[in-house]
């Protein structure tokens, strides 16, 4: 793999797109100093994934990015791309198979760096992991620039390693090393998080277990709660089952009486009928008579009514008659009046035509007159404007060069000011002395370095003893936390075991604890509370006290007893009084000798002895007396004549009480120690707190306080330097600036004498303009003149005409509405005629014998109306009669009404509360469907004679039993299966973490063998290459390797060098040519064993001489068969071994280009020439 070419835009000097072919494997860069040969150097380690902008000689990633010269402006990017040749594959992986390789990098103005591999978009580490291995990289043995000879000399052994291992191929090794075991604290911190869940699961799941215990107790009584509930609502439907039979049957008699109501209602609706149809009759008759006497009355009034009208006609046909004889009058006047007016109208408009006419002539002319004034006025006009523009030409001219004459003046002061500023700057700068300051600065410096590294050791002091306060702290809360969480299982597992002894004792019966309290025995204690049993012998004891264990001492029997009596009705107690007789000796087999107690139990253990086993015992037996018996430590009981087998319980009573004894002390014993992990928790947290971090915070402020007048001090410093540099190009700046400012003010002189001889030039012409100014104005006046008058006689011509315009369409109009008007006088005249006409005919038809027909047909009609009056008065007194009886009927009806109502009102609430009671049946059998019950299968086995108040008790008891659990977590089953599950996946993950974690660590202590085997061989084959390029460079002499510690995995590389005549001693102390030297022997010695696709080398050969750079040049020869050097010198010496020359020039301020030659084809055709 070979660079064949390096492609620069925007970076640094190489403003232009500029391509660098790289056509051998001997590439020489020439040119003058500071004209960017080295910029190329940076370039290739820039593109190679170089972070570091000091490394680049910049403050910071933009300033790799062309900022601007003289003649050009500043660029957005900067890119580089690498390409390679590989043609032979060398690059492994997928990229074998690509016969060319692009390696680009771009950044922005703001930082963002991009990476490109094959045009493709990738990550730095992409390109980092291809040049892995291959001693390719930004800061890799491959790339050897200006200073960095000195800084491989002088570099200190460890740093003199990555060297080695880059050409060892091991970099990779050391990745994966490093990827490993981020991987092993990973899984490490996995396994702690793991661990730790495991164990807060296991404490879950020891709290669920208990749980889940009683959540199945709970289950049992739910279902015979559930059970007892179905059969108590079994019995309540049953019972009202039979109430409702006993409501149905009540509910069929009172239905009977209602029916026997409505058979009554019936019949006296049947009567009311008959009497409503004899109304209705009777009704009709009377409607009828009724109508013929409204008929009657109906025609009277229209007679009378035709009479009255009759009359009224006449007088209005005489009124009419004398309005049309009037209104013919009028309309004949009128007529008369309007032929008058029309005939004097007619002859006032033949003498206004002519008139008129001539009064239109007299317009048309003065028009005319008009138009030729206006004419000579708009030529007037473009006269005046033509001279406007000439005469502002003019001024506008003065103007201007009046305004450059000002500018030229303004520039000449300014020009002279600036000289003055100048002279004044250049003194100011020669007066400055900036050396003195510079050195106060650099002491000062110093002294705020000493002082921060004082407070930082001191800082770094308090935050190790803050880090183990807070580390002690945090073991005193984990210890405190684990004593809290003993203490509560302790707590919980305590109440459980208290609650179980309770109710073993007895203090849970309702009854006796009644009994108890009335005679102030509630607190009195119990047998087993005041003993204290042997180990392993609690189970004999508690075989031979099984009824006393829950007897409660009382000092005095007899006083209980008589105090009260002895009226407990319900339960059952045992009450000991404590012997008072004094405690004896009781023999060894005995056991009242294993059992202690506050007074002694003769009266209870005397005649019990112990035995072994059950064959003790049975051996034994015959030797007891009456009353007498042997106990074993299992329970086993023996009597002369009778056997109790069987194993005491898990957890006996007396077991039960040890173990609450136990916990108590147990728990005072935590509180203590929690007490005191407190009290060290406050005291460690109050240490950190206002001790160690208001000192860690003072120093923190002081340590940055220093920092800022470090910075601050650094600062004026390098401001105090570019002052320096800036006053001496500032200096040479304003010599050049002045001669250009003397330069400026002799032409601006020059312009100024032009200007003021145009300006002057321009006068005399304006003066011209203004007497052709007068003359227009005095002609632009006379046609103005013209012009008003024009327009007053074209006006007066125009409102004459148009007055008698007017006055002719008035007499038009009023002779056309004269004769409109005389046509409607005809038309009424006509219409009034008519009319008159019309009433006089009228008149003549009109007669006296129809109005005294009417006024006979009036009395016929009086008459009959009094008789039709007579039928009337009967019929109605026929009717009230009828209505009477209904009335009567009607009431007797309204009674049997209201006697059914109330019926069915008591029949309604009968109904009602039957209703109620199915529902309530109903209810009772949806709830045992709730149940999932069916109250006639439930029915069929319950007792005929069942109670409901005994299933009530029941229910209750069961209720109380649920209540005495406390609180219950119903899903704690299903939690602790769940959790049981998630404790078996944690555990089958902690094992396949641990597997991992055995994994990697085999893997490291591989990879570490690997590294150690590659290494040791490396160094010995750079170590033989370093000895004998050695003395082919120095020409004698000699120099080797050493590792600087045990371990090949961490041990650093010294360098050991014997010039010839010298004696091998500290690098130091050579020259710099024979720094230079044995660095170009130990890099080349690395080239010899992994030779990198290419070498950078920027000025190395400048320390040597000239046989030194001689025989540095025949070895570079020698290598470029198998390595591609690329070197920038200004050795004439090494320009002779390059094959091709690229020269960098920079014509162009601030702006790099390269000229490139091929000296194989110069040399022809110099051969040629």
């Amino acid at each position: 793999m070979r660079l064949s070419k390096i492609k620069l835009a925007g970076f640094k000097s190489f403003v232009d797109p500029t391509v660098l072919h790289l056509p051998s494997n001997l590439i020489g860069i020439v040119g003058p100093n500071g004209c960017g040969k080295s910029n190329i150097i940076d370039a290739v380690r820039w593109v190679m994934g170089e972070s570091s902008a000091r490394s680049l000689r910049g403050e910071a990633m933009t300033d790799v990015i062309f900022n601007g010269a003289a003649n050009r402006k500043p660029v957005g990017q900067a890119s580089i791309e690498l390409v390679f040749d590989n043609h032979q594959g060398r690059m492994g992986g997928p990229w074998a198979s690509y016969a060319e390789i692009a390696i680009k990098r771009l950044v922005g103005r703001d930082g963002q760096s991009s990476y490109f591999l094959n045009g493709t978009r990738c990550r730095r580490r992409d390109i980092a992991d291809i040049f892995l291995g291959t001693g390719l990289g930004p800061r890799s043995y491959a790339i050897i620039e200006q200073g960095m000879i000195s800084r491989v000399i002088e570099a200190k052994p460890e740093e003199l390693r990555i060297f080695l291992e880059e050409a060892a191929g091991i970099s990779k090794y050391k990745e994966r090393r490093r990827e490993t075991e981020t991987r092993i604290r990973h899984t490490r911190e996995n396994l702690e998080r793991l661990n730790d869940v495991r164990d807060e699961l296991g404490r879950q799941l020891q709290h669920l277990q208990r749980q889940a215990r009683a959540a199945s107790q709970y289950r049992e009584y739910r279902a015979e709660e559930r059970r007892l509930r179905a059969e108590l609502l079994t019995l309540r439907w049953r019972n009202l089952r039979a109430d409702l039979q006993a409501s149905e049957q009540a509910l069929h008699r009172q239905e009977t009486v209602l029916e026997a109501i409505l058979a009554e209602q019936r019949q006296l609706e049947a009567r009311l009928e008959a009497g409503r149809i004899q109304r209705a009759e009777l009704s009709d008759a009377y409607n009828d008579t009724q109508g013929r006497y409204y008929q009657i009355g109906a025609e009277i009034n229209r007679l009378e009514q035709y009479l009255q009208h009759q009359h009224e006609l006449r007088r209005r046909r005489e009124d009419d008659w004398r309005q049309v004889a009037m209104a013919l009058e009028r309309i004949e006047a009128q007529r008369t009046q309007d032929r008058t007016q029309q005939t004097e109208w007619a002859q006032e408009l033949v003498v206004a035509e002519p008139e008129l006419a001539q009064a239109l002539a007299a317009e048309a002319a003065a028009e005319a007159a008009l138009a030729a004034v206006e004419l000579a006025l708009r030529q007037g006009q473009a006269d005046w404007e033509a001279f406007g523009r000439r005469n502002s030409e003019a001024q506008r001219q003065i103007e201007v060069e009046r305004t450059r004459i000002e500018h030229l003046e303004r520039q000449l002061v300014q020009g002279e000011r600036r000289l003055d500023r100048l002279q004044h700057e250049q003194e100011q700068l020669n007066a400055t002395d900036l050396d003195s300051a510079h050195a106060n600065l650099r002491s000062l410096e110093q002294e705020i370095a000493t002082a921060l590294q004082q407070d930082q050791e001191r800082l770094a002091q308090i935050e190790a003893e803050s880090v183990a306060t807070r580390e002690a702290l945090r073991q005193v809360e984990h210890r405190s936390r684990l004593l809290r969480e003993q203490m509560q299982t302790g707590r919980g597992r305590l109440t459980s075991l208290q609650t179980l002894q309770e109710a073993a004792l007895g203090r849970h019966v309702a009854e006796v604890n009644d009994w108890l309290g009335a005679r102030a025995l509630t607190h009195a204690p119990r047998l087993a509370e005041q003993l204290a049993v042997e180990s392993s012998w609690e189970g004999a004891v508690e075989a031979v006290l099984a009824d006393w264990l829950d007897a409660v001492c009382v000092p005095d029997l007899d006083a209980v007893i008589r105090a009260d009596g002895a009226d407990l009705k319900n339960g059952r107690l045992t009450l000991l009084e404590p012997s008072t007789a004094l405690r004896t000796d009781a023999p060894a087999s005995a056991l009242a000798t294993k059992v202690h107690a506050p007074w002694p139990l003769t009266d209870l253990l005397g005649s019990v002895d112990i035995a072994a086993d059950v064959a003790e015992m049975l051996a034994r037996r015959t030797d007891l007396t009456d009353g007498a018996a042997l106990v074993t430590p299992n329970g086993e009981i023996c009597g002369r004549h009778w056997l109790r087998l069987g194993q005491a319980a898990d957890e006996s009573v007396l077991q039960r009480e040890q173990e609450i004894r136990q916990l108590e002390a147990a728990l005072r014993e935590d509180e203590a120690s929690l007490a005191q992990q407190t009290a060290e928790t406050e005291r460690l947290r109050l240490r950190l707190h206002d001790e160690l971090e208001p000192q860690q915070r003072a120093l923190q402020q002081t340590v940055n306080q220093r920092h800022r007048d470090h910075a601050r001090t650094q600062g004026e410093a390098n401001a105090l330097r570019s002052r320096w540099e800036h006053a001496r190009e500032r200096h040479a700046a304003l010599g050049e600036e002045q001669a250009e400012l003397e330069e400026q003010c002799g032409q601006a002189r020059e312009q100024r004498q032009l200007a003021q001889s145009q300006l002057a030039e321009a006068l005399l012409i304006l003066e011209e303009l203004r007497t052709e100014q007068a003359e227009l104005a005095a002609s632009r006046a006379r046609l103005d003149d013209d012009l008003r008058r024009c327009r007053a006689q074209t006006n007066n011509a125009r409102q004459k005409a148009a007055g008698q315009a007017t006055a002719v369409e008035t007499l038009r109009t009023r002779l056309t509405a004269v004769e409109q008007a005389l046509e409607r006088l005809e038309a009424q005249q006509l219409q009034l005629r008519d009319r008159q006409a019309g009433l006089e005919r009228e008149r003549a038809a009109d007669a006296d014998a129809a109005l005294t027909d009417a006024e006979a047909d009036l009395a016929h009609a009086l008459d009959r109306q009094l008789k039709v009056e007579t039928e009337l008065r009967d019929a109605r007194e026929a009717l009230e009669t009828q209505e009477a009886e209904l009335e009567t009927g009607e009431r007797d009806r309204s009674d049997c009404e209201r006697r059914a109502e109330s019926q069915r009102r008591v029949i309604e609430e009968q109904r009602l509360a039957l209703s109620e009671a199915r529902v309530r049946q109903q209810n009772l059998r949806e709830q045992l469907h709730e149940l999932a019950c069916e109250p006639e299968t439930i029915a069929a086995g319950l007792p005929v004679d069942a109670a409901e108040s005994d299933w009530l008790a029941r229910l209750e008891q069961v209720e109380r039993r649920i209540q005495r659990l406390g609180p219950i977590n119903l899903a704690a089953i299903e939690e602790c299966t769940q959790l049981t599950e998630r404790k078996h996946y944690l555990d089958a993950q902690n094992d396949d973490l641990l597997e991992a974690l055995t994994t990697l660590e085999n893997a490291i202590r591989k990879i570490d063998r690997e590294t150690r085997s590659r290494f040791r061989e490396t160094f010995d084959r750079v170590n033989t290459g370093l000895g004998e390029l050695f003395p082919r460079l120095f020409g004698g002499g000699q120099a080797h390797l050493d590792l600087t510690g045990e371990d090949v995995l961490d041990a650093g590389v010294a360098i050991m060098a014997k010039p010839p005549g010298k004696r091998i001693g500290s690098l130091s102390l050579l020259s710099g040519g024979e720094k230079a030297l044995t660095a170009v022997a130990l890099v080349f010695a690395i080239f010899q064993l992994n030779p990198a696709p290419f070498c950078l080398l920027d000025e190395v050969d400048a320390p040597l001489d000239e046989a030194n750079v001689g025989r540095f040049g025949a070895l570079v020869r020698e290598l470029s068969g198998r390595v591609q050097f690329i070197f920038v010198t200004h050795n004439k010496a090494t320009m002779e071994i390059a094959e091709h020359l690229a020269g960098v020039t920079m014509q162009e301020p601030g702006v790099s280009r390269l000229v490139a030659v091929d000296v194989g084809e110069a040399a022809r055709l110099a051969a040629v020439g």
